[in-house]
């Protein structure tokens, strides 16, 4: 049996290569293999970084040398991804109003996120509201941004107390939040009763000619009862109270008593 010329035996040895030595061998093979198929200057996934190491583009991958990229081209996750973006590219080819050069700058192409410099605040302005019909109190904000770009429209949202790290937290108010690039959020301490979002009762409106985002909310009535007497209109104890069965409605909303201590948070 000739036992220096085994599979896999160095020459002038009589045994197998280690795993480490089999693995630079088959590196090696790669990457000759590799030389004679890929032009490495030509290749749009290679690029060298000011480490001096080597990175793969398509697959995020970092190599020390030439050699370890040229073995990685020739692996299985490198010609997974390769075989993935050519069939991307094709797919996009054959749909309507493809352009040469410009497959993936539209539609499916992800938004980079660029860092914005603050302006300021914007300016605004808040109103108390009752319906007379109803007797629900809200509120009405009107905030006003003149920079804002044509195709920034700004957003809003309530918050819990509990989400907000500036003051401690109290379970008795909430906020509301306006945003819009490049001017700060800004935040409203309301209270935190539970709002009416039927239509009609809650709405926002986006004024593009004056730049100015106006939002409007009612909050859901509640009865309130001391001991065996009702709040009834006229005599209300708070802006939850409400008109029960029974008592006729009241016209004049102007003589709804509101105690101080229930309009704080509004202002």
């Amino acid at each position: 049996m000739d036992f220096q010329n085994r599979a896999g035996s160095k020459p002038g040895a009589g045994a197998l290569m280690s795993q480490s030595e089999s693995n630079v061998a088959r590196r090696e093979r790669l990457r000759k293999l590799a030389l004679e198929t890929i032009d490495i200057k030509n290749d749009p996934y290679f690029m060298r970084n000011h480490l001096g190491s080597y990175e793969c583009k398509l697959c995020l991958t970092l190599h020390n040398n030439e050699g370890s990229y040229l073995a990685h081209t020739q692996g299985k996750k490198h010609q997974t991804n390769l075989a993935r973006r050519l069939a991307l590219e094709a797919r996009d080819q054959e749909s309507p109003g493809f352009v040469p050069g410009a497959a993936r700058s539209q539609g499916t192409a992800p938004k980079v996120r660029k860092n914005v410099v603050k302006i300021g605040r914007p300016g605004y302005k808040v109103t108390k509201i009752r319906d007379p019909s109803t007797r629900q109190f809200g509120l009405l904000f009107e905030v006003t941004y003149p920079e804002v770009t044509e195709e920034t429209k700004p957003r809003h949202r309530f918050m819990s107390a509990y989400e907000q790290h500036v003051e401690p937290p109290n379970r008795q108010y909430q906020y509301l939040l306006f945003a819009a690039e490049p001017y700060e959020t800004v935040a409203f301490k309301v209270q935190s009763r539970e709002i009416d979002m039927r239509q009609g009762r809650f709405w926002s409106y986006w004024d593009m000619d004056t730049r100015t985002f106006t939002l409007q909310f009612f909050f859901r009535n509640q009865t309130r009862s001391y001991g065996s007497q009702t709040a009834v209109p006229g005599h209300a104890t708070g802006a939850n109270a409400v008109v029960p069965a029974g008592y006729p409605a009241q016209q004049n909303a102007g003589s709804y008593y509101i105690p101080p201590a229930q309009q704080t948070g509004y202002q």
